[in-house]
């Protein structure tokens, strides 16, 4: 595909690499002159130095043949307006624009089609925030992952020594728990990753990627690691768009404290929170953590803008006794540093907002797309289409599917029931089918199953 990028931020630099990786015909736009430098000196792409919103920059990019614009600079404003040039000068198939501010997210009908011309609005904050609030959900999470809106998950989690699994084979599971129906997707051990079979044994420290029906993921964390009781006191470090949203969804059944810097910041979050504790001062002050009894914090979450801010006041909330740590990091060189030690879970927000963007790139009839590992693997949710004469999955047994190496199929969503993938299901046409992929290389192979042959039309 031909995809012109703009913004060479944390998202559009990190968009671009994925994206490049897989031969796309990929031009990033920015006004940053050494950001662009440095993007086309490590990737194989075309930068083009000038405000993306202008007519003349866009023809220089490309965008009278481009099939897509992504605009996730770091301005609404100039996200919406080139969105619109792109629509009314060149008509450009898809137009998807970062779009961050609640002032425009919220008016019905600004962002039809004979208004401002979006075909699909990515809001990161509220991606991360679902992220977090999905995690302080199912504690012992490190990821959770929705599918067929919310009837299937996807989740990661830490296997610990003396858990009931540990030194099993994965067929074991299923003899031990005969009424809960799950399949292992993917371990990682040291980082690299094991395509899971029955005679595969699970060893303390794994990080085991399983997918089960929504009301059954309790249960079956449990047999991986020590059962964590819910958490209910949450301290959040930082009161921006993120803390807000995230406060405002869980202080109606969690008890949440804010901790905000800026006192105009704090006056404005108590207008609009109703049970929320907002403090003013800083997360990194060990004598304002102490004051608020850290020790009794069952997850500290910090979500500031700053990274150091965000590991300092982690390490120290840690080491005053909170029970949880989560921690928000932009830099992604950070993640892989700190997460695991005394930091338990760290969050990329280019990341989580990766997986929404590439639900829109990929081909064949995809509707849901995680970016898992720092995108080293994906989870994908595909409708299958056609007859048996038409596509290379619907009519056939999943152990019979011809799968990409690494790729496996974790659950079929059919109507409203979830089936676990076992050898004998068969795929019908319009089953959502999620697959987990460990070689980013294959994604086109996957891509190619779930495309309809000619026979069908």
């Amino acid at each position: 595909m031909k995809i012109i990028i703009l913004g060479a931020g944390q998202v559009g630099g990190t968009l671009a690499e994925h994206l490049a990786r897989e031969e796309n015909d990929i031009t990033v736009i920015d006004t940053d002159a050494d950001r662009l430098r440095e993007l086309h000196t490590k990737l194989d792409i075309r930068t083009v130095t000038g405000p993306g919103s202008y007519p003349m920059v866009l023809r220089q990019a490309g965008c009278e043949d481009a099939d897509m614009l992504i605009a996730v600079s770091s301005a609404d404003e100039i996200n919406m307006i080139a969105c619109q040039v792109a629509h009314t000068l060149f008509r450009t198939p898809t137009k998807i624009a970062r779009v961050r501010a609640t002032a425009y997210l919220t008016r019905k009908g600004l962002f039809a089609h004979e208004a401002i011309p979006i075909d699909v609005l990515i809001s990161p904050e509220q991606v991360v925030t679902d992220h977090v609030r999905r995690l302080i959900e199912h504690p012992g999470a490190l990821q959770v992952l929705e599918f067929a809106g919310g009837l299937v998950q996807l989740v990661a989690v830490k296997a610990f020594y003396g858990g009931p699994l540990v030194g099993q084979d994965l067929a074991f599971l299923r003899r031990h728990m005969p009424n809960v129906d799950t399949r292992v997707a993917a371990i990682y051990r040291q980082n690299r990753p094991i395509i899971p079979r029955g005679d595969t044994i699970i060893e303390a420290d794994d990080e085991v990627f399983f997918i089960a029906a929504r009301r059954d993921i309790r249960a079956v964390m449990s047999e991986l690691r020590r059962v964590e009781r819910d958490f209910r006191r949450v301290v959040i470090a930082g009161g921006g768009n993120i803390g807000e949203r995230l406060a405002e969804h869980m202080e109606h059944s969690h008890q949440v404290k804010i901790i905000e810097h800026s006192l105009e910041r704090c006056t404005t979050l108590s207008e609009r929170l109703d049970r929320t504790v907002v403090l003013h001062g800083s997360a990194t002050s060990k004598r304002l953590l102490e004051e608020e009894n850290i020790e009794d914090c069952d997850i500290f979450c910090a979500l500031t803008n700053d990274d150091e801010v965000n590991i300092m006041s982690s390490l120290l909330a840690k080491r005053l006794g909170a029970k949880k740590v989560l921690t928000l990091i932009n830099n992604a060189a950070y993640v892989d540093l700190v997460q695991g030690g005394d930091i338990d879970i760290a969050i990329s927000p280019q990341q989580a907002t990766i997986g929404s963007l590439l639900t829109h790139v990929r081909r064949g009839d995809i509707v849901n797309v995680h970016s898992l590992r720092r995108g080293a693997a994906e989870a994908i949710e595909a409708i299958a289409h056609g007859d048996k004469q038409s596509s290379r999955v619907v009519g056939r047994a999943i152990g019979d599917i011809d799968l990409p190496e690494g790729t496996t199929i974790g659950a079929i969503v059919r109507g409203k029931d979830v089936l676990i993938a076992h050898d004998n299901v068969v795929v019908e046409s319009d089953d959502h089918v999620i697959l987990f992929v460990i070689d980013k290389r294959r994604i086109r192979d996957v891509e190619r199953l779930f495309q309809v042959g000619l026979t069908f039309f």
